[in-house]
Protein backbone atom coordinates (compact mmCIF):
# COMPACT_ATOMS: atom_id res chain seq x y z
CA UNK A 1 0.00 0.00 0.00
CA UNK A 2 1.26 3.47 -0.87
CA UNK A 3 -0.68 6.47 0.08
CA UNK A 4 -0.60 9.48 -1.60
CA UNK A 5 1.61 12.30 -1.20
CA UNK A 6 -0.27 13.37 1.97
CA UNK A 7 1.82 10.44 4.03
CA UNK A 8 4.90 12.46 3.64
CA UNK A 9 4.46 15.53 6.03
CA UNK A 10 6.78 18.17 6.83
CA UNK A 11 7.04 19.86 10.17
CA UNK A 12 9.35 23.19 10.80
CA UNK A 13 10.74 23.65 14.50
CA UNK A 14 13.32 26.12 12.72
CA UNK A 15 12.89 27.64 9.41
CA UNK A 16 13.66 26.01 6.64
CA UNK A 17 13.75 26.95 3.04
CA UNK A 18 12.04 23.95 1.51
CA UNK A 19 10.80 24.76 -2.51
CA UNK A 20 9.03 22.68 -4.52
CA UNK A 21 7.37 20.81 -1.56
CA UNK A 22 4.68 18.60 -3.41
CA UNK A 23 7.65 18.00 -6.08
CA UNK A 24 9.62 16.30 -2.88
CA UNK A 25 6.81 14.60 -1.53
CA UNK A 26 5.65 12.85 -4.89
CA UNK A 27 9.36 12.05 -5.57
CA UNK A 28 9.83 10.41 -1.81
CA UNK A 29 6.60 8.31 -2.45
CA UNK A 30 8.02 7.23 -5.82
CA UNK A 31 11.24 6.06 -4.03
CA UNK A 32 9.07 4.06 -1.42
CA UNK A 33 7.57 2.56 -4.21
CA UNK A 34 10.49 1.42 -5.93
CA UNK A 35 11.97 -0.13 -3.23
CA UNK A 36 8.69 -1.81 -2.75
CA UNK A 37 8.57 -0.45 0.89
CA UNK A 38 4.71 0.24 2.32
CA UNK A 39 4.22 3.55 3.58
CA UNK A 40 1.59 4.98 5.94
CA UNK A 41 3.10 7.87 6.85
CA UNK A 42 6.68 9.71 7.26
CA UNK A 43 6.82 13.16 9.16
CA UNK A 44 10.02 15.19 8.49
CA UNK A 45 10.83 17.39 11.37
CA UNK A 46 13.40 20.43 10.62
CA UNK A 47 14.83 20.88 13.62
CA UNK A 48 18.35 22.84 15.16
CA UNK A 49 21.40 21.18 16.23
CA UNK A 50 20.37 21.50 20.34
CA UNK A 51 17.11 19.43 19.63
CA UNK A 52 18.48 17.02 17.66
CA UNK A 53 21.21 16.68 20.23
CA UNK A 54 18.75 15.92 23.13
CA UNK A 55 17.40 13.20 21.16
CA UNK A 56 20.28 11.96 19.93
CA UNK A 57 21.20 11.73 23.81
CA UNK A 58 17.61 10.53 24.75
CA UNK A 59 17.18 7.78 22.62
CA UNK A 60 20.41 6.38 21.23
CA UNK A 61 22.79 7.76 23.93
CA UNK A 62 24.63 9.15 21.76
CA UNK A 63 25.88 12.49 23.20
CA UNK A 64 27.58 14.25 19.77
CA UNK A 65 25.40 16.42 17.15
CA UNK A 66 24.56 14.62 13.78
CA UNK A 67 22.43 16.03 10.70
CA UNK A 68 19.83 13.64 10.70
CA UNK A 69 17.73 10.45 13.00
CA UNK A 70 15.64 8.13 11.07
CA UNK A 71 12.68 6.69 13.62
CA UNK A 72 11.19 3.32 12.44
CA UNK A 73 7.63 3.70 14.59
CA UNK A 74 5.56 1.04 12.61
CA UNK A 75 6.00 -2.88 12.93
CA UNK A 76 8.38 -4.44 10.46
CA UNK A 77 5.52 -6.18 8.65
CA UNK A 78 3.04 -3.38 8.70
CA UNK A 79 3.01 0.10 6.33
CA UNK A 80 6.12 2.31 7.51
CA UNK A 81 4.90 5.04 9.87
CA UNK A 82 8.11 7.03 10.88
CA UNK A 83 9.78 10.51 12.26
CA UNK A 84 12.91 11.78 10.43
CA UNK A 85 14.94 14.99 12.16
CA UNK A 86 16.83 16.60 10.21
CA UNK A 87 19.09 19.54 12.03
CA UNK A 88 19.36 22.44 9.50
CA UNK A 89 22.37 23.79 11.87
CA UNK A 90 23.91 20.90 10.88
CA UNK A 91 22.62 20.86 7.20
CA UNK A 92 24.39 24.49 6.78
CA UNK A 93 27.70 23.76 8.23
CA UNK A 94 27.97 20.55 6.38
CA UNK A 95 27.32 22.30 2.89
CA UNK A 96 29.27 25.31 4.14
CA UNK A 97 32.04 22.38 4.70
CA UNK A 98 31.82 21.30 1.54
CA UNK A 99 31.17 23.82 -0.23
CA UNK A 100 27.65 23.19 -1.55
CA UNK A 101 24.56 24.61 -2.30
CA UNK A 102 22.35 24.55 1.08
CA UNK A 103 19.53 23.14 -0.97
CA UNK A 104 21.74 20.09 -2.41
CA UNK A 105 22.73 18.81 0.71
CA UNK A 106 19.43 19.74 2.46
CA UNK A 107 17.61 17.15 0.11
CA UNK A 108 20.88 14.35 0.35
CA UNK A 109 20.41 14.51 3.75
CA UNK A 110 16.62 14.35 3.31
CA UNK A 111 16.90 11.30 1.14
CA UNK A 112 19.55 9.77 3.22
CA UNK A 113 16.95 8.96 6.04
CA UNK A 114 14.53 7.86 3.36
CA UNK A 115 17.06 5.20 2.58
CA UNK A 116 17.41 3.93 6.01
CA UNK A 117 13.83 3.44 6.24
CA UNK A 118 13.70 1.06 3.42
CA UNK A 119 16.55 -0.75 5.47
CA UNK A 120 19.78 0.62 4.02
CA UNK A 121 22.39 0.94 6.86
CA UNK A 122 25.75 3.00 7.10
CA UNK A 123 27.79 1.00 9.62
CA UNK A 124 30.34 -0.62 7.49
CA UNK A 125 32.60 1.04 4.14
CA UNK A 126 30.50 -1.06 2.24
CA UNK A 127 27.66 0.03 3.68
CA UNK A 128 28.29 3.57 3.80
CA UNK A 129 29.56 3.81 0.28
CA UNK A 130 26.29 2.04 -1.05
CA UNK A 131 24.49 4.37 0.70
CA UNK A 132 26.23 7.45 -0.74
CA UNK A 133 25.66 5.82 -3.99
CA UNK A 134 22.32 5.68 -4.10
CA UNK A 135 22.13 8.93 -2.19
CA UNK A 136 23.77 10.75 -5.58
CA UNK A 137 21.41 8.80 -7.85
CA UNK A 138 18.30 10.09 -6.08
CA UNK A 139 19.77 13.66 -6.06
CA UNK A 140 20.50 13.61 -10.17
CA UNK A 141 16.91 11.87 -10.84
CA UNK A 142 15.52 14.28 -8.63
CA UNK A 143 16.84 17.66 -9.45
CA UNK A 144 16.33 16.26 -13.68
CA UNK A 145 12.91 15.32 -12.71
CA UNK A 146 12.14 18.86 -11.08
CA UNK A 147 13.81 20.90 -14.09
Amino acid sequence: MIKTNSSIRFHFLSPCPLPDRRILKAFIVSVFKKEKRALEQVNIIYCGDEYLLGLNRQFLKHDFYTDILSFPLSLPAKPLEAEIYISIDRVRENAKKMGLPVNEELHRVIFHGILHLCGYKDKTQADIQEMRTLENGLLKAYFKHKA
